[in-house]
């Protein structure tokens, strides 16, 4: 065992604005008032002895910074506290987290089952790095539950799937994935990048593993790079831990102690992005030269009700479509001056980024267009700027759509 003391999974007596600022501080000596940051690769043991216990884990205590430190160990434990777990392994990245969760569970010759509309990276992740050590993925509609079922061999042991997913917004009934994946004796993980703890706990409806790019909202302000998992089981926890341990994808101390500052205003940056997007997708859907809007937030939305039953609240991701293809796309992304033409998101400045040529740019015409990735998409993470300056801006370039050339 770690010597990582997590907090147990009782009731808590207080609400997740609470524990996003106060969960998992423990002051030291100096009685300091904020975390700590523990700037150090190393930790001095009392005697031969001590060390010897440490390192062969039957003491408790820190080792080596590249699995225990006590800035991350707290950013640990306050993520897993939001997400209603007992367990966190924080990692260099979030596509570390994810490569962690999967080559601490796999071993040559299993098969993961994975939905068809993952982060790009994701899906390079799958195919072109895991595939060479034989382990074998097929990607499914998120939403069609009998594909889900239908791919699903004798060898396989995870079922992942992003929910929402990135960039359309689909739902995916975390609920009904979780009993396909336990009747076949799977681990469902579940990508919660999007909706972060606050607005949705996957582990609630039956996921066995959250994992986080704790670069995005978890962050909020774009200042650092970062990863986490997150899970109640014991076994999984073990198995992430003695990766992270051996292979070392670290979080590094500041990382952590940036992250520990943004999750204290995770829950009200959370509700202002919703409270944008849902503005902003409201415009746009009444604009003449957006043919599609997809926000989960949006009646018109088809996995509008699913999005009701499993989040409190819609995120901060939206995209749509426009005619004309990449001409038109990239001509209204080109006329923005506020926005930032970035492909990062969760950010308090609103960013902009034409997905077929970014963030999904890497696959092939077929997957982009299985995916539903047209040349005319656009993805915009709402901030937290005034919302008419937002609209105002993207109005320039959408105005011009509508004007002949």
């Amino acid at each position: 065992m770690s010597d990582i003391q997590f907090p147990s999974l009782e009731p808590s007596p207080y609400q997740s604005d609470t524990l996003a600022i106060r969960s998992g501080q423990i002051r030291g000596p100096e009685g300091e008032h904020n975390d700590p940051i523990y700037l150090t690769s190393s930790f001095v043991f009392a005697n031969a002895a001590e060390a010897a216990a440490r390192f062969v884990e039957n003491a408790p205590g820190n080792v080596y910074s590249r699995f225990t430190n006590p800035t991350v160990r707290t950013f640990e434990q306050r993520l897993a506290s939001l997400e209603g777990a007992d367990f966190a392994v924080a990692s260099s990245s979030g596509m570390a987290a994810i490569q962690m969760v999967m080559q601490s569970l796999l071993k040559a010759g299993d098969h993961v089952v994975v939905s068809a509309n993952v982060f790009g990276s994701t899906v390079s992740l799958f195919e072109k790095i895991l595939g060479r050590f034989a382990i074998e993925s097929t990607f499914v509609p998120m939403t069609d539950p009998d594909q889900w079922v239908n791919a699903i061999r004798d060898n396989t042991r995870i079922l992942f799937v992003e929910t929402p997913s990135n960039p359309l917004c689909e739902i995916a009934d975390l609920s009904v994935l979780a009993d396909i994946a336990h009747n076949a004796d799977c681990l469902l993980v579940v990508d919660n990048v999007f909706c972060t703890p606050v607005l949705q706990r996957p582990l609630d409806f039956g996921a066995d593993v959250v994992v986080h790019s704790a670069t995005k909202y978890l962050d909020g302000q774009g200042r650092c790079v970062g990863g986490a998992i997150v899970t109640r089981s014991e076994e999984v926890h073990e198995a992430c831990f003695n990766y992270l341990r051996t292979a070392g994808p670290s979080m590094s101390p500041f990382n952590a102690w940036v992250l520990l500052n943004g999750l204290e205003t995770l829950p009200i940056r959370m509700r202002a992005h919703c409270d944008n997007a849902m503005r902003l997708a409201t415009w746009l859907e009444q604009h003449g030269a957006v043919t599609r809007v997809n926000y989960a937030g949006l009646p018109s939305h088809r996995h509008h009700e699913q999005a009701c039953k499993q989040q409190s609240g819609f995120g901060g991701v939206l995209s749509f479509e426009v005619e004309g293809g990449r001409a038109a796309a990239w001509r209204v992304i080109d006329s923005t001056r506020l926005l930032s033409i970035t492909a990062n998101l969760g950010d308090v400045k609103t960013t902009i980024t034409h997905p077929a040529t970014t963030t999904h740019g890497r696959l092939s015409d077929i997957q982009r267009q299985k995916g539903g990735i047209s040349e005319g998409l656009i993805r915009v993470a709402v901030g937290l700027e005034a919302i008419d300056d937002i609209v105002s801006d993207l109005a320039t370039g959408l105005d011009a759509c509508l004007k002949p050339e």
